[in-house]
């Protein structure tokens, strides 16, 4: 029996990894959110791993409003970087395997194929900034650990940091008869969470450490993928393509942040399917 510990167990992706963990009957999950563990503080975070000494801590807690962090510079910092790191010396201690969630917002987008695991990481944004400053304090201070670089995740528990999800944002306006405007020039691939979670609960079997590119597969930009989500939902409204310059964020984005998949398919762990598929598998379920 290992005993997993799952931090940010109530968002997106922590909600589909604890279904998912919680059907291996080898697992024991034990979980938390945060109202119960304060990542930017050290004491909280050691009370709470150390009690429970897990053989497995998967920190997916995390500030991830992209825009704000540009405000809040240092309150990203604390949680995204800090905490994780916090949470790499806890797990540390207590000897067990640590496995933190990145993004695909470390790389500055200027390469125009996917990113491997090993190309140079040159963050735009402070959100970028203080993941991958995560990602190094995980390196550091945890001897075995996963960091698992993902992008656009959407979830059946919707984004509680961010107020909704973009499916979820695009079907609302559509319902609501408002125009979208979706920008064309930022690429990604779109990664359903419950997806997502099998493949790290299918890693995290293995003990071979490191760092993942796991999303599901194919590329669209922003506004293909949400295109694709009035076509399968068969909502009609008002959808004008524009740039990442006319929409104005306060945030810069990666023009392309595509994360090539290869480490993972060749530890011989299955790819993830194509993300137009997962769309329309996810929508089904929201109905």
């Amino acid at each position: 029996m290992k005993n997993i510990l799952l931090v940010g167990s109530s968002g997106q992706l922590g909600s589909d990894l604890s279904q998912k963990l919680n059907k291996k009957p080898d697992y024991q999950v034990s979980k938390l959110d945060h109202y119960q563990i304060e990542l930017t503080d050290k004491d909280s975070v050691f009370s709470s791993i150390t009690t429970l000494s897990p053989d497995i801590v998967i920190n997916c807690g995390a500030y991830v409003r992209v825009d704000d962090c540009e405000d809040n510079a240092a309150h990203a910092i604390e949680v995204n970087a800090l905490g994780a790191g916090y949470v790499a010396q806890a797990t540390e201690e207590v000897g067990a395997v640590c496995v933190y969630i990145s993004t695909d917002y470390v790389f500055d987008g200027q390469k125009n194929s996917p990113y491997l695991e090993n190309d140079p990481a040159y963050p735009i944004n402070i959100y970028g900034i203080s993941k991958l400053s995560g990602e190094h304090m995980v390196r550091s201070y945890s001897t075995k650990n996963f960091i698992i670089r993902s992008s656009g995740l959407y979830g059946l528990a919707g984004s509680s940091g961010k107020g909704g999800n973009f499916v979820n944002t695009i079907i609302k306006g559509a319902k609501e008869g408002k125009p979208l405007n979706v920008v064309d020039d930022q690429v990604l691939s779109p990664t359903f969470t419950k997806d997502l979670s099998k493949a790290i609960t299918d890693l995290m079997e293995t003990s071979k450490f490191g760092i993942y590119h796991i999303t599901n597969s194919g590329e669209c930009s922003w506004f293909e993928f949400a295109k694709q989500v009035l076509s399968i939902t068969g909502l009609s409204t008002e959808l004008n393509c524009i740039s990442t310059e006319q929409y104005g964020a306060k945030a810069r984005r990666p023009a392309y942040s595509v994360l090539s998949n290869s480490k993972l398919e060749n530890l011989g762990l299955n790819m993830l399917r194509p993300w137009d598929q997962a769309l329309e598998n996810y929508i089904s379920l929201l109905t």
